[in-house]
């Protein structure tokens, strides 16, 4: 299928539901690499200052998945994530304007590794991660292109 990579991300931005709520905005994506931005809102609050740690997971998990689909895309294949592990290691402000990078660090044809990290608007790091990608063949999720 031509460009389907492309076609999976465009897919993906309609479907992708919690991104949406969550005001997260895909900058970039290909070659197992992707960026996200988020602005830091009232609604993203656990404290009346800082962020709860579950958007910063939340968060993670999308800016990796999405360097992962960039690779299983390569073989017509989707991503659900295996597992992760993540490091807070500064919060995240109401205001703060997050940038997410994402990247592969290894992909085989079943199983895909890669890493985040997140900075905000001063470039100071927030978080970092390392995440397990199980790739899948798209007809099991039901998508049909």
């Amino acid at each position: 299928m031509e460009n389907f990579e492309k076609t999976l991300i465009d897919i993906y931005q309609q479907t992708n539901q919690f991104g949406r709520f969550n005001d997260m905005e895909l900058l970039s994506f290909g070659d197992g690499k992707c960026e996200y931005s988020l602005e830091v809102k009232s609604h993203h609050l656990a404290t009346p200052k800082t962020a709860h740690g579950g958007l910063i997971a939340g968060y993670m998990d999308g800016i990796m998945g999405v360097a992962a689909l960039t690779m299983s895309a390569k073989n017509l294949s989707l991503v659900s994530t295996v597992e992760f592990k993540i490091n807070y290691i500064k919060p995240a402000f109401k205001g703060d304007v997050l940038t997410g990078k994402g990247e592969v660090i290894s992909a085989g044809k079943r199983i895909i590794i890669a890493k985040g990290e997140i900075f905000n608007q001063n470039n100071e790091l927030v978080a970092i991660a390392t995440g397990t990608f199980n790739a899948y063949p798209y007809q099991k999720s039901g998508m049909h292109f």
